[in-house]
């Protein structure tokens, strides 16, 4: 069974891949908004966080 998400954004319907798991990231194809599933029980997305490079610093 094909499961979908809503873009927390833009509110669109996002398709989920049938062996789906926690921490996979998705993107809106109607926002560009990167999206991190973080439970399949409901499905629940939220924007995935921006990974900052530190330069080494």
């Amino acid at each position: 069974m094909l499961a979908n998400a809503t873009c927390i954004v833009c509110e669109a319907s996002v398709g989920l891949p049938d062996d789906c798991a926690v921490g996979e990231l998705l993107i809106c194809s109607d926002c560009g908004t990167e999206l991190e599933v973080v439970d399949l029980d409901p499905v629940t997305v939220e924007e995935a966080p921006q990974v900052q490079e530190d330069w080494g610093e």
